[in-house]
C-alpha cells in the first residue's frame, strides 16, 4: 500500500494532484492518502482529508511506502519505522508554506542520503513510476542519542 500524507497545515495541492493523476495513468489501486485542507478532491485514490491517531499509525504501519511533504514528523517516523519515503517539499513560493524550510530540509536530507526527493511534479511522476524499488533508508531510534542528550544537558548548564 502507498501511504500519501501532506500534513495539516495548509493545502498541498500539487502533491494530491500528481498522485491522484499518477495512479489513474499507472492503474495503481494501492494508494491512500491524508489530504488535509488541500482543495482538489482525487478520483482515483482512496482519501480522508484527516485521520485520528491511532487510524494515522495503522496506515503508516501497513505501508509498503510513503509519500509526503517533507515534514520532520513524516520524515523521522519513516525512519524510525523503516519505510522507504519519497518527500516533494512544500514551497513558499506557491503559497503552500510559510517560508522555505520545507526546502531546506529536503535538500539536506537528501545530500546525507536520508530521504528520496523529488523538487517538483514532473520529478515526482517519475520517481513515483519507480517507487517499488524504493528501499528503506537508515533506521533511527525513537529517542535521542546519548551523546546528543549529554551535549545539549551541557549545553544548558553552562548557559
Amino acid at each position: 500500500m502507498i501511504f500519501v500524507t501532506v500534513g495539516t497545515d495548509m493545502a498541498f495541492n500539487r502533491l494530491v494532484r500528481t498522485v491522484d493523476e499518477w495512479a489513474l495513468a499507472s492503474g495503481r489501486q494501492d494508494v491512500f492518502a491524508q489530504i488535509g485542507e488541500t482543495d482538489w478532491q482525487p478520483a482515483h485514490v482512496a482519501w480522508s482529508k484527516f485521520l485520528e491517531p491511532p487510524e494515522f499509525a495503522r496506515r503508516f504501519a501497513e505501508a509498503d511506502v510513503v509519500v509526503a511533504h517533507a515534514g520532520m514528523g513524516t520524515i523521522l517516523s519513516a525512519l524510525q519505522w523503516e519505510k522507504p519515503i519519497l518527500v516533494m517539499p512544500r514551497r513558499a513560493t506557491q503559497g503552500e508554506q510559510r517560508n522555505e524550510h520545507q526546502l531546506a530540509t529536503a535538500r539536506h536530507l537528501s545530500k546525507l542520503g536520508k530521504i528520496n526527493v523529488a523538487m517538483d511534479e514532473n520529478e515526482l511522476r517519475a520517481m513515483l513510476d519507480g517507487l517499488d524499488q524504493l528501499l528503506p533508508r537508515e533506521k533511527i531510534g525513537a529517542y535521542a542519542s546519548d551523546s546528543l542528550i549529554i551535549a545539549l544537558r551541557d549545553f544548558i548548564e553552562r548557559g
